[in-house]
């Protein structure tokens, strides 16, 4: 199928892996193909801003979910080796028919005998089922901690409960000897599983896997290998979690593996390493006038201390052009899905105000690393303040309220209008977030509240488009707004200025009645710190009155009244994550 660069054995083949890790980024190919673009993983080490400890946690803790959700919006788009059953239309993951041509020695020493095989990670069941076609002989074991897999695997036309056992195993916290017998399983197969594991928790998968296998076991794996061209498109979206550890638009995760630390993983687990290396195929795509690296490790593992003598060499690194996708380039994100940038807006979310029910259409968060518009989700922060607003209508009730970056969702100017505001304006950057939050002001409130809402666009620092929005709250005393909201709108240090600043040039110089006009921001603390934060509210203006931090209150007191011990809000208030701030103007002494 290619053309072999290096072919090498022992530790020879490690410095083969690492002359095929070309840099590069874009380079236009020459002659005839000069309108093409090479695209190369980057050799240099970049410096891209991690997730924060809150999404890592919550990406560890819902990571079934978001597989979950991932089979629930491919389940459709299945290929299947075989016809599909009904109701199914198999046509994204790819089977798996290099099987048989890379590992076929090892299922076919043994023909004859009944072979024993788990496949870990089985997904919709695109190794096992190849894998019982070619040698109907062996009995496969299917796990994946997915049921909306393995409700897939169940659903194929070709499944045989004599001849497939699927069940759903999460293998950093199940014993698989619970459900496996030990030491009775001949092979494990890993393709593509190991790397949607935290690196931390990749040692309770081999271990548990070891105690399965038969003396003298092989372990089959195929995964992600560093260099990889989605590695690099994903630093570049500053999606890294830790050391060549990801996640995807979609919340799933990706690990990119190095020989070594594979080799390392197996051996400090009881293992010995049979064959590893890295493949690498270059994928054109003509629509695209695109040609990319994909690069991929190929290893076997065997429960000894000793490596057999009859073992071949180490697999050779190879590189070879290919048109399209074809099913030997198992890597299972597509290539147009590397550049979708377009994810639907298909995330519905119920919100309770009382007697009011408020239905956002938006973004999944998951997207937050990869959509360039955080505006099209609804945040923890502004589900909390529109609560808060619905408890306490004395904060906006008979004022004229401004919400910056309401987003799409615009639930606290929602929750204004019902809680009889004066005027509410919701203002967003994004012309994008405005249009969907036009939608959901039309779909959830009615005729008279709309009419109450002012939906404008405002970006921080515009003085434009400060006058616009300024020139609405005028009436014959006063000008300026009594309350301004801001939730989640801290993230970027460099919009903090501009934020404050605008808040400023908006807020009313004069109290109505004995209250003074507000700044109230409520965040999930992430790159730009509290003190950060006071200080540039300081600097242009602002006095901090009362806050919330880290479910402590400290201050006047005005924020602790919001939350009784018969608030809805309660629960929210005393989380770690969820902060808020009340400001006022600072007047001159």
């Amino acid at each position: 199928m290619g053309v072999p660069i290096s072919h090498s054995t022992g530790r020879g083949a490690r410095g083969a892996q690492k002359l095929a890790r070309r840099g590069g980024a874009l380079m236009a190919a020459a002659g005839d193909e000069g309108k093409k673009i090479q695209i190369y993983a980057s050799t240099t080490t970049t410096s891209a801003r991690q997730v924060t400890p809150y999404w890592r946690e919550k990406y560890e803790r819902d990571a079934k979910k978001y597989w979950d959700i991932f089979y629930k919006r491919h389940q459709d788009k299945v290929r299947s080796y075989f016809p599909s059953p009904a109701g199914l239309s198999f046509d994204f993951f790819k089977d798996r028919h290099y099987l048989d041509k890379e590992w076929g020695a090892y299922f076919n020493s043994q023909e004859g005998k009944k072979l024993v095989v788990l496949e870990v990670g089985c997904g919709a069941g695109n190794t096992i089922f190849p894998l019982i076609s070619t040698y109907p002989y062996i009995f496969v074991h299917a796990c994946d901690f997915s049921p909306r897999a393995v409700d897939l695997v169940k659903a194929h036309k070709a499944f045989k409960p004599v001849q497939v056992n699927a069940f759903v195993c999460d293998l950093t916290v199940d014993d698989l000897s619970e459900k496996i017998t030990p030491s009775s399983l001949d092979i494990v197969t890993m393709v593509f599983m190991l790397s949607a594991v935290a690196p931390e928790k990749m040692p309770l998968v081999v271990q548990n896997i070891r105690k399965v296998l038969k003396p003298n076991g092989r372990v089959l794996l195929r995964d992600y290998a560093t260099g990889d061209l989605a590695q690099e498109r994903l630093s570049c979206k500053e999606q890294q979690i830790s050391e060549n550890f990801y996640v995807r638009g979609d919340g799933t995760r990706a690990f990119y593996f190095s020989d070594d630390f594979l080799t390392n993983l197996f051996a400090n687990n009881g293992f010995s390493t049979v064959d590893i290396g890295i493949c690498q195929k270059q994928v054109e795509n003509r629509s695209l006038e695109l040609v990319m690296n994909r690069r991929w490790v190929q290893a076997v593992f065997m429960v000894t201390g000793e490596v057999p003598k009859s073992v071949d060499d180490l697999i050779e690194v190879v590189n070879h052009v290919e048109e399209d996708i074809d099913n030997e380039l198992d890597i299972s994100d597509t290539i147009t899905g590397l550049f979708d940038n377009s994810p639907s807006l298909d995330e519905v979310t119920e919100i309770k105000l009382g007697y009011l029910s408020l239905t956002i259409k938006g973004l999944a968060k998951e997207y937050q690393h990869t959509c360039k518009s955080t505006g099209l989700m609804l945040w923890e922060s502004a589900r909390l303040m529109c609560k808060v607003l619905a408890e306490n209508p004395s904060i906006v009730a008979g004022k004229r309220v401004l919400e910056l970056g309401c987003g799409s969702a615009g639930v606290c100017s929602m929750a204004a209008a019902v809680q009889s505001a004066e005027l509410v304006v919701a203002t967003d950057g994004d012309t994008a977030a405005l249009d969907l939050l036009r939608e959901n002001v039309v779909s959830n409130l009615q005729p008279g509240l709309i009419d109450k809402i002012i939906i404008k666009r405002l970006v921080w620092g515009n003085t434009e488009d400060i006058n616009v929005v300024r020139h609405l709250s005028l009436d014959q005393s006063r000008c300026g707004f009594d309350v301004i909201i801001g939730t989640d709108v801290t993230y970027i240090p460099d919009a903090v200025a501009p934020l404050f600043e605008t808040a400023r040039a908006l807020i009313s110089d004069t109290a109505d009645g004995e209250a003074e006009p507000a700044l109230i921001i409520c965040h999930i603390q992430r790159r730009v710190t509290e003190d950060s934060i006071i200080a540039t509210a300081t600097r242009c203006g602002f006095r901090l009155v009362d806050r919330l931090v880290n479910g402590m209150y400290s201050g006047s007191g005005i924020i602790s009244s919001w939350f009784s011990s018969s608030s809805g809000c309660m629960g929210m208030s005393q989380s770690a994550t969820l902060n808020i701030m009340y400001f006022q103007v600072r007047r001159n002494v």
